[in-house]
């Protein structure tokens, strides 16, 4: 990935004023605000963060609201992604970007740290105790091969949802499915599951509908108009710019890690003046 490309080519974080609020909203009010800024056709961009330091920048530059990069977090931290950081330090970074600043927090959960729908519950509830209103959930398996079966998945998000519903939290569930990563299939002879799994993730309670790798604009398109969710796309290599992003419907634009790589790939040009 060109990183320092891509995050030239739309800085769309920078320029996206924030919505209006009260300070120091409830996390009800910024569960409520994070849902409403997602628009199809007029998509909420995020530039992800990786610790409380780089949201509040993030925020300070006009952001409405924040996510995290399990990848950037994990590399800020010195570990591998793939739920190699421990959940608990996870924790603690999230309830620090939470309580440094006054938006949203939605936190890339990765596939929840394990199968077990008892413990999957239990940290969820533990990050909605620490401020979070978002999660990106994704369908692969992350400690094996492959994606979970479309039922099982949708078993996961319905666990997620009550234990939102017992903390009173109208949590936005970002149900990301990996189904374009691999590269090995012709995208278009995967729309048949990604749009029955939009259908049964909708059904089990989630809130978005997450596609990174998916870069064909007909594709995208489709997506937007036949998924029952609002579509999210990743900025990648081959993904087409923000503006013809919001004319295909999408409603949502992620950065993933490239704002981190980035922010290394300076760190080191400016250490290596320094010299």
């Amino acid at each position: 990935m060109r990183a320092g490309l891509l995050c030239i080519r739309a800085p769309a974080w920078a320029v996206q004023p924030a919505t209006p609020t009260e300070l120091h909203m409830t996390q009800i009010e910024k569960a409520s605000l994070f849902a409403q800024l997602h628009v199809r056709g007029t998509p909420l961009v995020l530039c992800n963060a990786w610790d409380a330091g780089s949201a509040k920048a993030i925020v300070a530059a006009g952001a409405a609201a924040i996510a995290t990069s399990s990848w950037a977090v994990a590399a800020a931290q010195g570990y591998d992604d793939g739920e190699n950081i421990p959940a608990g330090f996870v924790e603690q970074i999230v309830a620090r970007i939470a309580a440094t600043i006054d938006a949203p927090v939605s936190v890339d959960v990765e596939g929840g740290y394990g199968d077990d729908d008892a413990a999957l519950a239990r940290y969820i509830s533990r990050l909605l105790e620490r401020g979070v209103v978002g999660i990106n959930f994704e369908d692969r398996m992350v400690s094996g091969t492959g994606l979970h079966d479309i039922d099982r998945q949708a078993q996961r998000i319905a666990t997620i949802r009550r234990a939102a519903e017992r903390k009173n939290i109208p949590l936005f569930i970002n149900a990301r499915t990996d189904l374009f990563l691999g590269g090995q299939a012709d995208p278009a002879s995967l729309m048949g599951d990604a749009l029955a799994r939009a259908n049964a993730y909708a059904a089990a309670g989630a809130s978005g509908f997450f596609v990174p790798g998916l870069r064909d604009d007909a594709l995208i398109a489709r997506l937007c108009k036949d998924a029952p969710l609002p579509v999210n796309v990743m900025v990648m290599d081959g993904v087409s710019p923000t503006t013809r992003l919001a004319a295909l419907g999408v409603a949502r634009v992620s950065y993933g890690p490239i704002p981190y790589i980035r922010a290394m790939n300076d760190l080191k040009a400016a250490a290596a003046l320094l010299r």
